[in-house]
Order: structure tokens, then sequence, then C-alpha cells
């Protein structure tokens, strides 16, 4: 089994920034394809960001060129968020291994 925990999210102004954190632990869990999504209420989850095992990245159109995806100590991979937008406003979602989800981080831009 794998645990998939995310932080960071805060309440920022519009043109901030943040960094999101997703650590995994357990097993089978080296180095994964690994995404990040957002929901807001009543929508489905979007992808923003993923960085798969050989290290390609993608990005969502509405994000390109503000956020990028990195992996950083072993099992652990981020999500800086510049240029921040009052639509960025979502829970942000860590997918690990195509898999494993954590509980989500509220990231609020809001002036």
């Amino acid at each position: 089994q794998v645990q998939v925990v995310e932080s960071g999210g805060d309440l920022v102004q519009p043109g901030g920034s943040l960094t999101l954190s997703c650590a995994a632990s357990g097993s089978a869990i080296d180095i994964k394809t690994v995404g990040w999504y957002r929901q807001t209420p009543g929508k489905q989850r979007d992808m923003v960001a993923t960085i798969t095992s050989g290290d390609y990245k993608v990005y969502a159109d509405s994000v390109k060129g503000r956020f990028t995806i990195f992996r950083g100590a072993k099992n652990t991979v981020y999500l800086q968020m510049n240029s921040l937008k009052p639509e960025d406003t979502a829970v942000y979602y860590c997918q690990w291994g195509l898999r494993y989800w954590g509980q989500g981080t509220q990231v609020t831009v809001s002036s």
C-alpha cells in the first residue's frame, strides 16, 4: 500500500506564488509517474501537471508558463505555482503511480 500526502495549500493574493508538495511512503514507491490534479465543487477533477518516470513533463494549457512540476528528495514531487489567478482556486490532489491519491490541499487565490 502507498500513502500519499499533499501539503502547501494556502490563501494567496492574485499574482502570488505557492509551492505544493506531494510525499509518498509505503511499498513500491520508487520513481513513478506522478500527477497533480485540481477540482472545484461540482466539477470533474482535471490534470494540471504530470511528470513521468523518465522526467517527461506535461502541463494543462491553462497553467503552461506559470506552473512547474519537479522531483525533489526521494519520493517527493513539487508543484511550483507562479502568477496565480483566482481561477486557480481549487483543491489540488496528487496521484502517485497512476493509482494512489492523496487527500488534497486547498489553494485559494483571492484579494
